[in-house]
């Protein structure tokens, strides 16, 4: 009986000491990438980086201070995508492709996050 006790009170503590996923999730550095990385990587030359980035195909996501593009992991993601859609597409077409998707995306990024503060709303109100 106290062995089922003890082990119930351990539970709880093990529990209890695990960070809860809304609001303590470990936060991991992203990687970041200079063109350089990318072309180590990826079949594309720096300067097809650098024209995917200005036609908006690829963004970055922060600059050095010595004015550096830096991307995140996604870009190999994107490049991927690139790489298909270029068998039967032209560039303005993927650019719109993209677009399209992106714009999709981040609607459901929206419609999620809206949900999920609901959520938090409800549980805190009805807590």
């Amino acid at each position: 009986m106290e062995d089922d006790k003890l082990s119930v009170d351990l539970k709880r503590i093990i529990i209890s000491m695990q960070p809860e996923l809304n609001n303590e999730t470990l936060q991991i550095p992203a990687k970041l990438y200079r063109i350089g990385e990318i072309v180590d990587y990826t079949p594309f030359s720096r300067q097809t980086i650098h024209n995917y980035t200005i036609m908006g195909l690829i963004r970055e996501v922060k600059w050095t201070e010595g004015g550096h593009r830096l991307y995140d992991e996604s870009v190999f993601e994107r490049l991927s995508e690139i790489i298909r859609l270029r068998k039967t597409k032209t560039l303005s077409e993927i650019r719109e492709t993209l677009s399209i998707k992106d714009r999709r995306n981040s609607q459901i990024r929206k419609t999620t996050e809206k949900g999920r503060i609901e959520h938090e709303f409800d549980v805190t109100d009805n807590g």
